[in-house]
């Protein structure tokens, strides 16, 4: 009996051995479970916005897309970022929405409930000019081990395919003088055109800056993140025509907005009523036979066409009138038809009428795409190119394409100069007397703020001649006939003096000098109008222009006089107490990193009597 009852002992230990076994097996299979589970959860992609985990990078971006008005790709592919770029971007936006702020407008909620509810899509992505993202700090991921960064890009050791080119962008990167600069990314760094352009920013030194470039290429750390090894000359290739693309679709875009502009009415009454405008070139036009009568004519963005109608109506044999609105296109064909001045070749099988006038719509960069004109076979080439400053809009670089491409070597352009002014005026050129009176009302409280405004930014109106206070002075001067494009870009030095007054005795007291003010003349010289020369002023001493001035407001005035009584060796020069004789201006223009624009740079020195000089730090504008 005993026996039996050990028997099952044995039996029942060995069976509670083999359930605890067991227990301890699926206990052990139960932890690797958990732990693969968990390992799979955090190798998840996390949502940016929300507590949503997926399975790949694409499928957060399209949830981010559809549930959070975040589009990604986007916004990747609108402002051209990089790798690093973009790598910044992610940082940023959780970053933000851990604080439940609004990662493009920067409001602050709550919870994050309401954040999701508020998020919407991006209508501004800087601030004072820099992304929001461009500080380094967003090199270093915001959430440690986050698998997003290291898939949203896809396996950068693969080969890829550079991206594919926009051709009709490219055609108009092409057309305009910026491509050369595009090719050089290195330089474009340098110059701080590229997201890596805070590198050198930060050394100030080009060569340490280039060293420290190659030390990141090669995977150092850089804020707590190893930045992994690449291609680099694929990847070069690969920004080169990413930068290209970007570039040529902004120029796209300006070309669009500027010519769409001119399919407005008004602003070509306003020109159209521009007597002082208008007459020059009818002057030149219908007054020089010797020059128009049966010469074949090259019209560069003929708008209405009037300019076109002036040749035609002159003599010309022949007038091709090239217009990149297509609004305006089909208008000045319509005016030209209706006036009987349209071409055999325009009329596509109408009735057809002995007119000179061949109306082509497009870029003149484009021109041969649409009609055949043989190399150098024009005889006068005629635009009315200028805008504010003479150089806005930098229409002149397609009247110079055309001049080199189709002007005869002793052809004619209309005009054939161009002259910038410049004077210094006084308080009355400012804003400051209307803000002193409103209604009754001192209301000078604003002038500051406006004046500050004005300091950097060029204000275009019509100045009174009593408002100015010194001589004029030439700044720079154009031959349109020889010059090249890259002469757009200039720089120059001159001075400016009390002008003499015999009405009033300005020359025994002090005025202040509150900025400068710019106009321009353009001449049809008898280099090539034989019969009648023409001048088209936009000076203030003469006939007001739709063009009126340029004023550039000083950040603080400069006191001047022309005698030599007021002089105080230890006052700063341009006070009260020793005021200038004479303003030292350097003063340069060139063509803006925005497509058509203009920047402008002042650098402004006060000199006194006894030949001691203040100097002002340099001011910026941009038209």
């Amino acid at each position: 009996m005993a026996k039996e009852v050990m028997e099952t002992k044995r039996v029942e230990e060995y069976e509670r051995d083999e359930e605890e076994e067991e227990d301890e097996e699926q206990m052990e299979e139960w932890d690797d479970w958990q732990s693969e589970e968990e390992e799979e959860s955090s190798s998840r992609c996390l949502c940016l916005f929300c507590s949503s985990r997926f399975g790949s990078a694409e499928i957060l971006f399209d949830h981010c897309r559809s549930e959070h008005s975040f589009d990604f790709h986007h916004v990747v592919r609108e402002l051209g970022l990089d790798f690093y770029g973009s790598f910044k971007l992610i940082n940023y936006v959780r970053s933000q929405v851990a604080e439940n702020k609004c990662w493009c407008c920067g409001l602050t909620f709550q919870c994050s409930r309401d954040l999701q509810n508020h998020l919407h899509p991006a209508s501004n992505f800087q601030k004072d000019g820099n992304f929001f993202w461009e500080d380094d700090l967003y090199l270093k991921p915001y959430v440690v081990d986050d698998p997003l960064l290291h898939s949203f890009a896809g396996d950068e050791d693969e080969e890829e395919d550079p991206p594919a080119v926009d051709e009709e962008m490219m055609r108009e990167l092409r057309s305009s003088e910026e491509l050369p600069e595009l090719c050089n990314e290195g330089q474009s760094m340098i110059n701080g055109d590229s997201p890596m352009s805070d590198v050198f920013k930060e050394t100030g030194n080009t060569e340490a800056s280039l060293n420290s470039m190659d030390k990141i290429s090669q995977g150092m750390m850089t804020n707590g993140m190893i930045l992994k090894p690449c291609d680099q000359k694929q990847k070069d290739k690969q920004l080169r025509v990413s930068l290209a693309n970007v570039v040529a679709r902004e120029i796209k875009n300006v070309n669009e907005k500027y010519f769409g502009s001119y399919g407005s009415f008004g602003i070509h009454r306003e020109m159209l009523s521009d007597k002082v405008r208008t007459d020059a070139y009818r002057g030149a036009l219908l007054n020089n036979p010797s020059l128009i009568n049966g010469a074949t004519v090259l019209d560069v963005g003929c708008g209405t066409g009037i300019l076109s109608l002036f040749a035609a109506q002159g003599g010309a044999s022949k007038v091709i009138a090239v217009e990149a609105s297509s609004k305006m296109a089909a208008v000045a064909t319509q005016i030209a038809r209706d006036n009987g001045l349209l071409s055999e070749d325009s009329m596509k099988g109408e009735e057809q009428h002995s007119g000179a006038i061949n109306v082509v719509q497009c870029m003149v960069e484009e021109l041969d795409k649409y009609i055949y004109i043989p190399p150098n076979s024009v005889d006068v080439l005629v635009s009315e190119w200028m805008g504010y400053c003479l150089l806005y809009e930098s229409m002149l670089s397609s009247v110079l394409y055309a001049r080199d491409r189709w002007l005869k070597p002793d052809g004619a352009i209309l005009p054939d100069t161009a002259t910038l002014f410049a004077a210094g005026f006084g308080r009355g050129g400012t804003s400051i007397p209307f803000w002193e009176n409103v209604y009754g009302f001192n209301m000078s409280c604003i002038s500051k703020e406006v004046m500050e405004d004005a300091s950097c930014v060029p204000i275009v109106d019509a100045i009174d001649i009593r408002d100015i206070m010194t001589e004029s002075a030439v700044i720079h001067s154009f031959d349109l006939a020889t010059m090249k494009i890259d002469e757009m870009d200039f720089t120059a030095i001159f001075e400016l003096k009390l002008r003499t007054d015999p009405a009033n005795d300005a020359t025994s007291r002090t005025c202040p000098c509150y900025g400068i003010v710019l106009w321009f003349d353009t001449g049809f010289t008898n280099r090539f109008c034989k019969e009648m020369t023409t001048i088209l002023s936009t000076s203030p001493y003469t006939p007001r222009t739709h063009w009126s001035q340029t004023i550039l407001t000083f950040r603080e005035p400069i006191t001047m006089t022309s005698s030599d009584a007021f002089a105080s060796s230890t006052a700063a020069v341009g006070t009260e107490e020793s005021p200038a004789v004479r303003i030292r201006s350097r003063i340069s223009i060139a063509r803006s990193s925005e497509h058509r624009s203009i920047d402008i740079s002042l650098e402004i020195s006060g000199i006194s009597s006894d030949d001691r000089k203040q100097s002002w730090p340099v001011q910026i504008f941009s038209l």
